[in-house]
């Protein structure tokens, strides 16, 4: 069901769900509200940014930071999340997003990885119109989502 989402409102019901877990692990949470609106599935949205966390969690490094970042451009709302954990190798970035592929680091850190959760995540961005990139280094990973702001936004927020 599409609607008008507040992203700030669908970032905190998810991050809400890790809440005892991010104090249990001493997890830094970076993130400034935007008062932003996108045009998507609420549901949905909040199953592939519970994902992006739940894998953000699960290949941490200490201290971890998470960091939620929100950046608009002409037509476009950038949502990252970006950790400090051990990265994705190289030669496995281009294949996270593939059913059932789980990596070096799935296969070290995680053993019941199933390498369902990027893939999930993809074909549901897929059919919401959402890009969905992935950025990583041994520093750490970014993972984007890339609204479209169509004219239905532009008249609730105005012109940039």
């Amino acid at each position: 069901v599409l609607q008008r989402c507040q992203l700030d409102a669908v970032v905190r019901q998810t991050v809400r769900k890790y809440a005892k877990l991010f104090i249990l692990k001493k997890i830094q949470l970076v993130f400034q509200e935007t008062k932003w609106e996108v045009l998507s599935d609420e549901k949905w949205l909040c199953f592939i940014l519970n994902q992006l966390i739940s894998n953000a969690v699960k290949y941490r490094r200490d201290p971890p930071v998470l960091t939620f970042r929100a950046v608009r451009n002409q037509d476009t709302l950038t949502l990252s999340l970006q950790d400090n954990g051990i990265g994705i190798d190289a030669r496995d970035l281009p294949r996270i997003f593939d059913k059932g592929f789980t990596g070096q680091n799935g296969r070290r850190s995680a053993p019941n990885a199933t390498g369902l959760g990027l893939y999930l995540c993809k074909r549901l961005c897929d059919k919401l119109d959402i890009g969905l990139q992935a950025q990583s280094s041994p520093a750490g990973t970014t993972l984007s989502l890339t609204f479209r702001i169509n004219d239905f936004i532009h008249g609730v927020q105005g012109p940039l």
